[in-house]
C-alpha cells in the first residue's frame, strides 16, 4: 500500500485552469511537443505567481496586515518572478517533447 505524503495545494481563478488544461492538452496530444514550451513556461510562471499569491499575499489581505507590508510581500513576489522568467523559459525552451511530457504529467498529478 503507498504511503501517503504530506502535501499542500493551492486554488487559483478559472481562467487559470483553463489555461493550464489547454497547455497540458496540447503537449500531450502534440507530436512534436517541444513547440509548446513557451506557453508551458507561461503556465509554469503564472501557477507559481498564484500559488505565492494564495500561501502569502492572501494571508496577509485577511489578516488585515497594514498595506506597506501587503506591497512589500507583493513586489518581492514580483520581483521572484521576474528572476525566474528568463531561467523558466531556458531550462524548459532547451527540454525535449519527452521532457515536457514528463513535466505535463506532474501537473496533471498536482490537479488530481
Amino acid at each position: 500500500m503507498p504511503v501517503s505524503r504530506p502535501s499542500l495545494r493551492f486554488t487559483h481563478s478559472p481562467a487559470l485552469r483553463t489555461q493550464t488544461l489547454k497547455v497540458l492538452s496540447a503537449i500531450e496530444d502534440d507530436p512534436d511537443p517541444a513547440r509548446h514550451a513557451e506557453a508551458l513556461t507561461s503556465l509554469v510562471l503564472s501557477l507559481t505567481e498564484a500559488g505565492m499569491d494564495y500561501y502569502l499575499l492572501k494571508p496577509l489581505r485577511d489578516g488585515n496586515f497594514n498595506f506597506v507590508a501587503q506591497q512589500a510581500a507583493s513586489f518581492g513576489i514580483s520581483g521572484a518572478i521576474r528572476i525566474m522568467s528568463p531561467i523558466a523559459s531556458a531550462v524548459l525552451g532547451g527540454a525535449d517533447g519527452k521532457q515536457l511530457k514528463v513535466i505535463s504529467k506532474h501537473l496533471r498529478h498536482l490537479m488530481a
